[in-house]
């Protein structure tokens, strides 16, 4: 196994590959108090747009964490883990409503995922500009 920091827009190809097998991931966003918020997302990773996306639904805490940080966006992390292999991608979050972004993030959700998510008029995406990686694997 090899641990190392990535650049995230040109990652390894073992790098790439873990992120394209399918794992339940964790999403890491700052409450208005500083502590954290961690729950489990599935997360596309998009290294030639430098983007890893999280489709949720608006009125979900991690959506408010994010808007609560203000115009900057949010310092987030994703993780996900297989037995001892890890993987990290970190940047800043925004919330997108467009529907050609939230269609665009589902189609990827779908195809990393094999399963296309019911419709929901409320859903949003997360996406955070990756300014970081690393792992483990």
């Amino acid at each position: 196994m090899t641990s190392y920091a990535q650049d995230p827009g040109a990652p390894d190809p073992s790098f790439l590959s873990f992120w394209r097998e399918r794992h339940l991931c964790t999403l890491t966003t700052p409450r208005p108090d500083g502590t954290p918020h961690v729950v489990p997302v599935g997360v596309t990773y998009d290294p030639e747009a430098r983007l890893a996306r999280v489709i949720t639904n608006r009125t979900s805490a991690k959506v408010r964490h994010v808007l609560e940080a203000g115009e900057g966006g949010a310092a987030v992390a994703v993780c996900q883990v297989a037995g001892r292999r890890w993987a990290t991608l970190e940047g800043r979050a925004h919330v997108r409503t467009e529907p050609e972004r939230v269609a665009e993030a589902v189609r990827r959700y779908a195809e990393r995922y094999e399963r296309t998510p019911a419709p929901n008029p409320r859903r949003v995406v997360i996406e955070i500009s990756l300014t970081g990686a690393m792992g483990h694997f």
